[in-house]
């Protein structure tokens, strides 16, 4: 195997819930909102169906072909060019997503907090600090994500506890004022981010404890889905219905905190804490590209790819969208479908057709 290091489910669990709570945590209110107003704590309720859904998918491909990432086996399944052409076009999506994601950190950072900054001052550390963790290799960003996703959650939680304040219940009321309908809206966006658990496929091949895997994987879809609902609920009991109208809620919400003059100003801790878990979302992406694109070229390391796609990642952050409201319009429009579509309609896809040959081999028989 080109990766040597091996992690537990638990670890594999805690590791993908930065890969989808870093990034929507800040965003996710202003979303759902907009679609399911009071009703927006139940969108990620609903959407986290789709992340079942895909840990479901990715489990059972992997104990088709035990031992493979979606690179390998889907020469296995759908033959060798037809294979390397569906493994090009998951290395070149979280090629893309990837350097996306580097977008949404500098424009959060730079945008929010370091307004004077040039984005390559941002982008390029981070490349460089991803690029370290990566060339160690899928247990050292286990490790990482296992010390940073509690304090990350301890403070989150604190953070709720300090602004009960500034809530009104009244925001929440009416609940159902328009049926199930309008949740269901707001959770179509939620959904892509749900799909990214398929990304467990690049980990399963490394764990020493497989058949805990499902278990572990619904568990982190869980634990995702009830982050995202206290996340919304905080913003609805602040703002409400103008919720949809802030671009960071959380964060604006977060500013409201003052106790005594004194304790005030915590979107700094906040930042210092979201940005670690946002290099965790990173690193794990960054990995799966560089593995993956060592299965498809047949090398025997992946290490000498880190550096040159960490340059890539760094250009793609750059050139993926002129400026934040195009990048916005893209991420909760077309970056929807596009997201669903790779991973998780690509994967059943693989999945009926894998399933499909091991009927007809047992048949000939």
């Amino acid at each position: 195997m080109i990766e040597k290091g091996k992690i537990s489910a638990f670890q594999m669990s805690f590791t993908m819930l930065p890969v989808i709570v870093s990034t929507v945590i800040l965003t996710v209110p202003s979303v759902t909102v907009k679609y399911a107003g009071r009703d927006a704590w139940l969108s990620p309720i609903w959407a986290s169906a789709i992340g079942l859904v895909a840990v479901f998918v990715a489990c059972r491909l992997h104990q088709m072909y035990p031992g493979q990432t979606p690179i390998e086996y889907a020469e296995s399944i759908l033959g060798r060019i037809p294979g390397k052409i569906a493994g090009l076009l998951f290395l070149l999506f979280y090629l893309h997503i990837d350097g996306i994601v580097f977008r949404e950190y500098e424009e959060f950072v730079v945008g929010t907090f370091l307004t004077r900054t040039p984005m390559f001052a941002v982008i390029i550390p981070m490349v460089l600090l991803c690029a370290y963790a990566v060339y160690n290799g899928l247990e050292v960003i286990a490790r990482s994500a296992q010390i940073v996703i509690p304090v990350l959650l301890v403070f989150f939680f604190l953070m709720a506890l300090l602004l009960i304040k500034d809530m009104k219940i009244s925001h929440l009321l009416p609940m159902f004022e328009n049926g199930l309908k309008a949740s269901l809206w707001g959770s179509v966006v939620p959904q892509s981010w749900f799909s990214e658990y398929f990304l467990i496929s690049f980990m399963l091949p490394y764990l020493f404890d497989r058949e805990k895997a499902v278990k572990w994987g619904i568990v982190s879809v869980a634990g995702t889905a009830a982050v995202m609902v206290l996340s919304n609920i905080v913003a609805l009991l602040v703002f409400g219905k103008l919720t949809s109208t802030f671009v960071y809620p959380v964060i604006t919400a977060i500013r409201y905190i003052s106790i005594a003059e004194f304790f005030e100003h915590l979107e700094s801790i906040v930042m210092a804490i979201w940005v670690t878990g946002t290099f965790i979302k990173i690193s794990v992406f960054y990995y799966a590209i560089s593995l993956g694109a060592a299965q498809w070229l047949k090398l025997g390391d992946y290490r000498p790819l880190v550096l040159p796609i960490g340059f890539l990642l760094a250009l793609l952050g750059y050139w993926c969208a002129p400026d934040f409201p195009s990048l916005a319009k893209y991420l909760f429009t077309t970056n929807v479908f596009y997201m669903m579509v790779v991973q998780l309609l690509l994967p059943i896809g693989l999945l009926l057709i894998a399933q499909a040959r091991q009927l007809w081999r047992k048949n000939r028989r």
